[in-house]
C-alpha cells in the first residue's frame, strides 16, 4: 500500500485550522487517521513559554477554570443554540433547565443530534457561539 503524504499534510493542517486534536477520512477501502499528542506535560511550561499555539491555548483555559456542573458535547460537529435560524434558543443565561432538557443541538454528518442536558441547573455559562465547531468532551454550558 502506497501512503500519499499530500492527503496526511491536508488532513495536519485540517487540525491547526479547525483547532482539532484528531481527524479521520475513509475511502473505500483505504482509512486514514491523523492526531495530535498535545501531551500532559503541559502544567509544567512556565508561562510565557510556549511550543505551538495548541499548547499555549490549552494553558490558558487551565487557568480559567470553570465553576459549576460542566455540560459537555456527545460528538465533534458544529454547534447550534436553536433548532433552525432565526427560532427562539434551547437556553439563555440565567433560564433553568431541568436534566434531560434539550439546550443545544450538535449537527455532525447532515445529522442533527440534541443535547440533552445531564443535570438540573440554572445556566451559568454558555461556552460555544451559535454555529461554532465543537470536539467530543468540549464544554458547552455550565450549570450552577
Amino acid at each position: 500500500m502506497k501512503i500519499d503524504k499530500k492527503i496526511i499534510k491536508e488532513l495536519n493542517e485540517y487540525l491547526d485550522e479547525f483547532n482539532l486534536t484528531e481527524i479521520e477520512i475513509t475511502e473505500k477501502d483505504t482509512k486514514i487517521k491523523v492526531s495530535k499528542n498535545i501531551g500532559s506535560n503541559l502544567n509544567q511550561v512556565p508561562m510565557g513559554v510556549f511550543n505551538s499555539p495548541v499548547e499555549k491555548s490549552i494553558t490558558e483555559n487551565k487557568q480559567n477554570i470553570k465553576q459549576g456542573i460542566e455540560v459537555t458535547s456527545p460528538i465533534i460537529g458544529t454547534a447550534y443554540h436553536a433548532p433552525e435560524p432565526g427560532a427562539k434558543k434551547f437556553v439563555e443565561l440565567g433560564k433553568k433547565v431541568k436534566k434531560g432538557d434539550t439546550i443545544m443541538i450538535v449537527e455532525a454528518m447532515k445529522t442533527m443530534n440534541h443535547v440533552p442536558s445531564t443535570a438540573n441547573g440554572i445556566v451559568k455559562e454558555i461556552c460555544v457561539e451559535d454555529g461554532q465547531p465543537v470536539e467530543f468532551g468540549q464544554t458547552i454550558i455550565i450549570l450552577e
